[in-house]
């Protein structure tokens, strides 16, 4: 085998106060999680970032943001048990799955949002990319999830359980076009004067606290796919963007700026 297994797994709209007061000791097994940054407000830039190779980033202080890009294409060369991965291997196609399937890995992505759906930019140097037809369907993306001992697999995971309406039946819940993904269904009022409801302090309340027990739920799907993942498989379990919960009047992400919409959870750890 040229390298380990690597799972990416992408919690979207998961903020990080919301993975810190939830309970995931299947998380815990893999590292220490951290508050760190996305680069971007929404999913679609923030995947990019992770597929050029990128990680959510501390925001350090006192050095130039090239040195801080180097140092995140460094930590391949540990995460992927690969000597000499730079950022040289990186260019000029600037993509992971690439750099991947030059050292032989077989690409799979399963996504939740349809931006992120397989006729996308998003869809290069994947060997297998599928949108998958339930919005909460992680568990079946670790039915689908297999390991090859001649052939080392990057399975990246964008995961809906965690973006709005977090598991909630969205018919009990104020309309918001765009309920599942931006673009869903957003031009079907176009030109009409109704206007989405925005929610009250307790419905902000609420929804951030389900959002917590989202969390809790695919922690306890994490476990399954860890049993079935070979000694030496490395995991990233991260998010691509906070979210508001009534802060400053805001909720959600995309055209917010707002901390919490930048906070994300970072782990990640080898299965021993």
């Amino acid at each position: 085998m040229s390298g380990n297994n690597l799972i990416f797994l992408v919690m979207d709209s998961c903020r990080f106060d919301s993975y810190q007061r939830a309970k995931t000791p299947n998380m815990d097994r893999l590292g220490l999680g951290e508050r760190r940054y996305s680069f971007a407000s929404w999913t679609s830039p923030s995947h990019y970032t992770y597929l050029m190779g990128m990680i959510p980033h501390r925001s350090p202080q006192g050095v130039f943001a090239s040195e801080v890009y180097k140092q995140d294409f460094v930590k391949w060369v540990d995460r992927l048990g690969i000597d000499g991965l730079s950022f040289k291997n990186f260019v000029p196609n600037l993509s992971l799955p690439k750099v991947l399937q030059d050292h032989g890995y077989r690409t799979c992505a399963r996504v939740s949002l349809p931006v992120l759906n397989p006729t996308c930019h998003l869809n290069r140097h994947f060997d297998d990319y599928k949108l998958m037809a339930n919005h909460n369907d992680f568990a079946g993306m670790v039915r689908d999830i297999e390991f090859d001992e001649d052939e080392p697999q990057f399975y990246f995971c964008n995961l809906g359980e965690t973006h709005y309406p977090y598991m909630l039946d969205g018919d009990s819940l104020p309309h918001i076009s765009g309920v599942h993904g931006v673009f869903k269904r957003m031009d079907d009022e176009l030109g009409q004067a109704q206007q989405d409801q925005f929610f009250d302090e307790r419905q902000m309340q609420d929804l951030h606290q389900q959002q917590i027990k989202t969390v809790e739920y695919v922690d306890g799907v994490l476990d399954a796919l860890i049993s079935q993942s070979p000694v030496g498989t490395h995991f990233i379990v991260t998010a691509d963007h906070g979210e508001c919960f009534g802060e400053n009047g805001y909720f959600g992400h995309g055209p917010i700026v707002h901390e919490k919409v930048l906070e994300v959870p970072f782990i990640e750890g080898r299965k021993k």
